[in-house]
This record gives structure tokens, C-alpha cells and sequence, in this order.
């Protein structure tokens, strides 16, 4: 497969999912904002949500202040910046249009639709109609975009570059989902009603409420959370499960020169596979998830040296 179009595929499928995730990661802030709470504390969640997408100069240069309206603005629909939602549904469109003849029709149909009707409408007519269900819809297309490309597509290099695309992503943003609310929770909740609530707003903004629930059939604890969300295997967005994913399509697509990214890859999995959820915790979560989301992006490099466009070039 040529190097351009195999990087057009593994780009295509991470901006979907990182609208997806993203949609996520503003749902749960969204509603854990909803719950009473003093303004800095809801304003410092906000915030962190710029601070871990490393978008503060940008934002500080359009709006005055953090707080809700404007960062929803800012990450949902506001063109300039490359991270939001409308953003990313416009250029997983644009890398699909560029490889448009390896796509099967229901692909593209499915990614070009969504672009068309989410530019058609601004942000002051998604809040009108309710952001939480703009970010429901922005979900199911993701969904959708997934099931036809597993049901329709020949699973041949364009499928596994295009899974890499979509777990490198997932695991980025599973970290960073996290990372972001797990601190907060875990040392502001009170243990009562509001606590239980925010840690399912937590659960859900990953589909994982009725997962604990299976796996462990009792209370929500923060622990517990930790471990679902990295170390269990069979969690479709847990970070071993990512990971799973990455160490097997970079096998099916390996090259003379890809050693180094399996080796790296292979590391990164291990520490999964045989970690345990107390040395996780007692090193910190903070550090680790910090640490995970590095390699990730490391990885995410050594991807892109081996099979696709240099970085340099594709910008």
C-alpha cells in the first residue's frame, strides 16, 4: 500500500475517533457541571479539559475567561481550532475524499454525510436544542462509521491501518478522560448521592456503567474504576484493550523497518497485561496515565516513520 494513502486511512479513522471521544470528555464535564457545586470548581474542570488538549495560548488569545459556555464553544464548533469537534468531523472527511476509491460506498456516504450535516448547523442552534444530545449524535455517527467499515470493508492493510488509527486514539483519549476526573473525584466526593452520580457520569462517558456492573456487581469505588478503565482486557475501551488491538494490526502490517515500534508497542502491552491496579495507584495514577499518553505518542511517531507520510511532510 502506498505510504500516502495508508497515512490518508490511519488519519480518516483518528479524527473520527477523536471527535467521538472528544463529544465524551465534554458530555461528562457537561453534566457533572449540572450538579451543584462552587463556580471555581466547576470553571477548574473546564479548564482542565484545555489544559490537557495543550490548547491554552489558543484559547486564551479568542476568549477572556474559562468557564462552560465558552469552552463548549471553543471544543464543539469553533473552526480555528483544529481539536474541536467540528474541526475533526471535517478533516476525517477530507482524508476520506483523498483515498475516496479504497473506501466502500457505505463509508463514504456515512463519513460525508456527517460532515454535511454538522457544518449546518451553528453552535447556537446545537445548545438550543440540547448540547447533550448534539454529543449523543456525534457518538452514533462514530458508531456508525464503525460498523460499516467492519461490516463492509475488505480486511486487508487499509482495515488494519485504519484500526490503528481508531485504538491509538481510543487509548489516548481513554487516558486522558482519566486523568482529567478521576483526581478531582477521588479527593472531592462525599461518598453520598453526588459522589455516586459523578462516578457514573464517569462510567457512561466511556459506555462502561453497565460493564462495572458486571464485572464487579458493588458499590463504585474509585479503584475499581482505575482498574475497568486500564487493566481489563475485555473492556472495549480500557487501555489493555487498546493496546491488544495496536500490538496485533502492527503485526499484520509490519515492515523491515517497524521493529522498533513493534518492540515499543510490545513494551507498552506488557506493562498492561501483567500490571496490577496497587502499583498503579501507589507509584500514581497522575504519573502513570502521564507516562502512557508519552508513549502513545511515541508510538503514534514511530507509526508514521514506518509506514506513512513524515510528520514534517504531511504538514
Amino acid at each position: 500500500m502506498l505510504s500516502r494513502t495508508a497515512d490518508h486511512l490511519f488519519w480518516m479513522s483518528r479524527y473520527m475517533e477523536r471527535a467521538e471521544n472528544l463529544a465524551r470528555l465534554l458530555d461528562v464535564t457537561w453534566q457533572m457541571s449540572l450538579v451543584p457545586q462552587p463556580e471555581a470548581a466547576a470553571n477548574q474542570s473546564w479548564n482542565a479539559i484545555i489544559a490537557l488538549n495543550s490548547l491554552e495560548q489558543l484559547y486564551a488569545a479568542k476568549y477572556p475567561a474559562v468557564n462552560g459556555d465558552n469552552v463548549l464553544k471553543f471544543m464543539v464548533s469553533d473552526p480555528d481550532n483544529l481539536s474541536s469537534i467540528h474541526s475533526c468531523l471535517r478533516l476525517a472527511r477530507e482524508n476520506a475524499h483523498a483515498v475516496r476509491g479504497t473506501l466502500t460506498t457505505e463509508m463514504w456516504e456515512t463519513l460525508n454525510s456527517t460532515w454535511l450535516e454538522a457544518r449546518g448547523k451553528s453552535f447556537d442552534q446545537l445548545m438550543a436544542g440540547g448540547i447533550g444530545d448534539y454529543f449523543e449524535w456525534v457518538k452514533t455517527r462514530s458508531h456508525l462509521s464503525r460498523g460499516v467499515t467492519v461490516g463492509t470493508l475488505l480486511q486487508d492493510e487499509a482495515y488494519h491501518f485504519i484500526r490503528l488509527g481508531t485504538l491509538l486514539e481510543r487509548a489516548d483519549n481513554t487516558a486522558r478522560i482519566l486523568d482529567v476526573k478521576y483526581h478531582g473525584l477521588h479527593q472531592g466526593g462525599d461518598e453520598g448521592a453526588t459522589d455516586f452520580y459523578q462516578w457514573g457520569a464517569l462510567l457512561r462517558s466511556v459506555s462502561a456503567f453497565e460493564v462495572y456492573r458486571k464485572a464487579y456487581r458493588d458499590v463504585i469505588t474509585p479503584e475499581r474504576v482505575a482498574e475497568l478503565l486500564i487493566l481489563h482486557g475485555d473492556m472495549p475501551r480500557s487501555l489493555l484493550f487498546c493496546m491488544n488491538g495496536v500490538v496485533k494490526n502492527l503485526a499484520l502490517v509490519a515492515n523491515r523497518q517497524s521493529g522498533e515500534t513493534q518492540r515499543q508497542a510490545g513494551l507498552l502491552h506488557s506493562r498492561l497485561r501483567y500490571g496490577r491496579i496497587e502499583d498503579i495507584l501507589k507509584d500514581g495514577l497522575h504519573e502513570w496515565l502521564t507516562d502512557f499518553m508519552d508513549r502513545i505518542y511515541l508510538l503514534g511517531d514511530g507509526i508514521s516513520h514506518d509506514f506513512l507520510v513524515p510528520m514534517a511532510e504531511a504538514a
